[in-house]
């Protein structure tokens, strides 16, 4: 980890990271980003195959990887990770990209089955929570590091039939601040993204109820979605600067004022947005 020399330090040169989710879209480009400033990472996913394919990637970039099998709604295969990156880095991680995630929408609450429900939660809060279970402690034992959890302008933003993957996210921010609280003054910094639209494969077959509807989100992921592997160095810009919030996007920004300033008369318009474009 190299010294800022304009303060702090530069603790994604050079780091030894954990990136989870790493085989497609963010996950993808945060790995093959800490490659190219000349880390080594860890790259896990549920899908082996893909994250050997983005082993593949760091090396081309730059860096050594390595990677490995973990489904982060199961505590166990959380532990398990964090062990085998401390026996291929022969020391704790320097940072964690708690990045994995699914997205689910279409039905409003009542209607949409409890099973969604649990599965978004169990990989898209509880792995989070998870991640930030098992590693807080080994990067408080070592006084410096980084912790980055991806949430989404969804957190804020309480798009209408998307409640599972808002709440989900919601839970992230709020983690992501406490966690921030708690680790004040030891050397860990906390970071967490909240972006709209990705160019990623996320929201892949998923539908939130109408052709209307479903149109107008191709198109916002067309004229405003930034790749990922911008969002990515934009982000690890931030944990160098030891930045709690990434709200990338100017709609990002736009969606977090207006929810602050007048968060009735905001939660009023999305849904009659959300009529209006049904």
């Amino acid at each position: 980890m190299r010294l800022n020399p304009f303060g702090g330090s530069r603790r994604t040169q050079q780091a030894d990271a954990v990136v989870t989710g790493a085989g497609s879209g963010i996950g993808r480009a945060f790995a093959v980003e800490l490659g190219r400033r000349g880390g080594r990472v860890i790259c896990s996913d549920i899908d082996a195959e893909r994250a050997r394919e983005t082993v593949e990637l760091v090396t081309a970039a730059g860096g050594k990887a390595f990677d490995t099998s973990c489904d982060v709604s199961r505590i166990e295969q959380v532990e398990a990770l964090a062990n085998t990156a401390e026996q291929w880095f022969g020391k704790p991680a320097d940072i964690v990209v708690n990045n994995a995630g699914i997205g689910r929408g279409g039905e409003v609450i009542g209607d949409a089955p409890l099973s969604e429900w649990h599965q978004v939660l169990d990989i898209n809060l509880w792995g989070v929570i998870h991640g930030c279970h098992v590693f807080t402690p080994r990067l408080r034992a070592a006084g410096h590091g980084a912790i980055v959890n991806v949430a989404s302008a969804a957190a804020f933003g309480v798009a209408p039939r998307m409640a599972a993957y808002n709440v989900s996210k919601a839970g992230v921010l709020a983690l992501s601040e406490t966690l921030a609280a708690e680790l004040s003054g030891t050397g860990v910094g906390v970071t967490v993204l909240c972006p709209t639209a990705v160019k990623t494969n996320i929201l892949e077959g998923v539908s939130v109820g109408s052709e209307a509807l479903d149109e107008w989100g191709d198109r916002l992921l067309r004229w405003t979605g930034r790749e990922p592997a911008s969002i990515a160095r934009t982000t690890l810009d931030a944990v160098d600067h030891g930045q709690l919030y990434v709200v990338p996007q100017f709609e990002a920004k736009l969606i977090w004022q207006s929810k602050r300033l007048l968060p009735q008369q905001y939660t009023r318009a999305a849904g009659l947005l959300e009529r209006l474009v049904r």
